[in-house]
């Protein structure tokens, strides 16, 4: 039994930091910003699932393909925001021919499995698209401090509405090879699918990573469910060591409703045609010391609307720390 003096437990013990944005390409269109931010457990086995917090213990018995006690696993919450945007902001009238001003402010739970070799992780987001996200007094505010024009059109963006999803993806570390003097490399597949008022799609993809000491975790993305979080990742490994690895990743989707094309789902509001067929191809550089993992990428996304000029290419920057 613990004894009074004993110092309280730890459940939460990592925090996850995500930016993306398009300034780093220098343009400020279509997925303009996003930002979220996750808490995380540690992923352990732990029959009793006493590192876990009550209100999830629940959930990830009853979900199917983390619900085994004796995986490691773990749990994160997190909060985020997205905004999107057509090419020209300094135009105050609807563009029917690009895609509508849209916010995207939600909070997340994750549950996360993994076997070492396996890894599979639920998402479950609530949150409001519309006016209530407050993405355009977001957008004001950092272009007003950073002395850029405020976009005129949010006047036109799509309407308030709730915002529910549930996603599943599963990854794989596979092809993990040694080349001497802590240089290696591995191949990390993934699958997924997503499914709500908000995005309705399914995904495949890969990364490939090689470097010094690369964490024994499932690698780096853009921000997407299961990527979040890299206590819920890590393995036992390469802990505490400096280490630096190049990645590369590909990610299709094959989507059937993008409400930041399509419109609101319950209200008449402006659409364009989407695309059926996605893709992000992204490549970066991750360096990790003790405590702390960083990274820096560039994300090219395919065309995702017919009458979109180009692809998009936005930055993104990723930080974590274990306390």
């Amino acid at each position: 039994r613990r004894s009074s003096s004993a110092e309280p437990r730890k459940i939460f013990d990592t925090f996850t930091v995500y930016w993306e944005n398009d300034i780093f390409a220098s343009t400020d269109r279509d997925y303009t910003n996003g930002g979220k931010a996750t808490w995380s457990t540690p992923l352990a086995v732990d029959e009793r699932s006493e590192h876990l917090p009550r209100w999830s213990r629940g959930p990830i018995d009853w979900l199917p393909f983390v619900g085994d006690a004796s995986t490691r696993r773990a749990v994160s919450v997190s909060f985020g925001q997205n905004m999107y945007t057509p090419a020209d902001i300094s135009r105050p009238d609807l563009q029917v021919d690009d895609r509508p001003y849209a916010g995207f402010t939600y909070l997340a739970a994750g549950f996360h499995s993994s076997d070492g070799r396996h890894r599979t992780t639920w998402e479950f987001d609530v949150g409001v698209i519309g006016p209530a996200s407050l993405a355009k007094e977001v957008q004001d505010l950092v272009h007003r401090t950073i002395g850029v024009a405020r976009a005129k059109g949010w006047s036109h963006q799509l309407g308030n509405e709730p915002a529910f999803e549930a996603i599943c993806e599963s990854s794989w570390r596979l092809l993990h090879g040694e080349l001497g003097r802590g240089f290696d490399y591995d191949l990390i597949p993934h699958v997924g699918a997503r499914i709500g008022t908000v995005q309705l799609y399914a995904n495949v993809g890969a990364e490939a990573r090689i470097g010094w000491n690369v964490p024994h975790d499932f690698g780096s993305c853009p921000i997407r469910p299961g990527c979040e979080a890299h206590s819920a990742d890590a393995e036992p490994g390469p802990e505490g060591r400096l280490g630096a690895h190049l990645f590369a990743v590909a990610d299709g989707r094959a989507i059937a409703r993008d409400a930041f094309l399509d419109g609101n789902l319950f209200r008449d509001s402006h659409r364009v045609a989407k695309l059926p067929f996605v893709a992000d191809l992204m490549g970066g550089l991750a360096v990790g010391w003790r405590r702390v993992q960083v990274s820096y990428s560039y994300v090219l996304r395919t065309r995702q609307f017919r009458t979109q000029r180009s692809e998009q290419l936005f930055g993104a920057v990723n930080f974590s720390m274990t306390y």
